[in-house]
């Protein structure tokens, strides 16, 4: 089976318990997380081939990262090591209206002095038929762009199909380059983008007017007004994916999607979430959902539908990782809502 890549950074995420404030009980709850480690563990739940190639701490914190994802089936033979630190992140997660916060402690992390010459990717990525990266990996550091672009470069040279989410990050860009003077070199090397209204602005710089800031409510109209200008830009790109929040408070939310192609353009039903457990991940579940129906579905409307009913699963689980698989996605997908138990 050709296998999907992933390339990134992996972090130690540390969440107080029960929805605490940070430090409110001298207590955390360590997990791990990161946008393509966050794929590559969803797309394994769902029967993919996917390694995700990294750099790690030679420590044992660095062990414990990469026995996680052995044990979610996700090929680590490409992660290195270095004598450096692992990124880490904190998180409080919201209740009612007070929101979520996100605290990064990533500086100097070791996949941050990663060296184009510590990848093979003529090696990696030999019978790789997708391959994907976020616009947080080259916002890290520039040898890390230098990296990734040496990837994207041997990708065009092996046909293999390029996803990027923009994942624009406004805390991130530091190394002397802003992410519109990045990432639009980045994106003509990709075939299916996903990001919202603020990545694809702040990542490439197109945008149309839009007087709407209400957050609880999304305009899909919008978005089939600003993609064509994006294909317009980007004529390489065959799918654009849009996934959709509508943030009621931070326990309600009400999540979608749309996909567009240069001809069509398709939307998804609202999913209706309440008693949020944890919204961080949601966003890599769909981009999972996405590669996962594009190779598998044959069908626009049914890829589409997979990623917006995976990634509102996701909210009912802890942590960074998407643990749902297919029958579970399938189940709601047929309308299965009640959560009634299973026996």
């Amino acid at each position: 089976m050709a296998r999907i890549v992933t390339f990134g950074e992996l972090m130690l995420r540390l969440t107080p318990p029960d929805k605490e404030t940070f430090l409110q009980s001298p207590l955390f709850r360590a997990t791990f997380g990161g946008a393509e480690a966050n794929v590559a563990v969803s797309l394994a739940n769902f029967g993919e081939n996917v390694a995700f190639v990294s750099i790690f701490s030679e420590n044992e914190i660095g062990d414990v990262a990469e026995s996680q994802l052995i044990s979610s089936k996700v090929d680590t033979a490409f992660i290195k090591r270095k004598d450096e630190r692992m990124g880490t992140y904190f998180v409080q997660l919201g209740s009612n209206m007070r929101p979520s916060k996100v605290i990064y402690d990533r500086a100097r992390s070791a996949i941050a002095y990663c060296d184009p010459s510590d990848f093979n990717w003529e090696t990696i990525l030999n019978n790789t038929e997708y391959f994907f990266f976020s616009g947080i990996t080259p916002a890290i550091s520039e040898s890390l762009f230098n990296t990734l672009k040496d990837a994207l470069e041997m990708c065009a040279k092996l046909g293999v199909t390029v996803v990027c989410d923009l994942n624009y990050r406004t805390q991130l860009w530091r190394w002397g380059k802003a992410a519109s003077e990045i990432m639009p070199e980045l994106v003509s090397y990709a075939d299916i983008l996903i990001g919202n209204e603020e990545d694809i602005q702040k990542s490439l710089g197109i945008s149309i007017e839009n007087d709407d800031n209400d957050f609880t409510k999304i305009n899909k109209d919008f978005y089939k007004a600003l993609l064509p200008k994006v294909f317009k830009t980007f004529p390489n790109l065959t799918h654009i994916a849009v996934s959709l929040r509508e943030s009621i408070n931070a326990d309600h939310n009400k999540w979608s999607g749309v996909l567009a192609t240069h001809d069509k353009f398709y939307q998804s039903r609202t999913y209706d979430i309440n008693s949020i457990v944890d919204r961080l991940g949601g966003g890599d579940a769909f981009s999972a959902g996405i590669i996962y129906g594009l190779r598998n579905l044959n069908d626009i409307q049914k890829t589409l539908d997979f990623a917006v009913a995976a990634s509102a699963l996701k909210h009912t689980y802890f942590g960074d990782f998407n643990r749902i698989n297919l029958d579970g996605v399938y189940s709601l997908l047929g309308g299965n809502v009640s959560g009634r138990i299973l026996r």
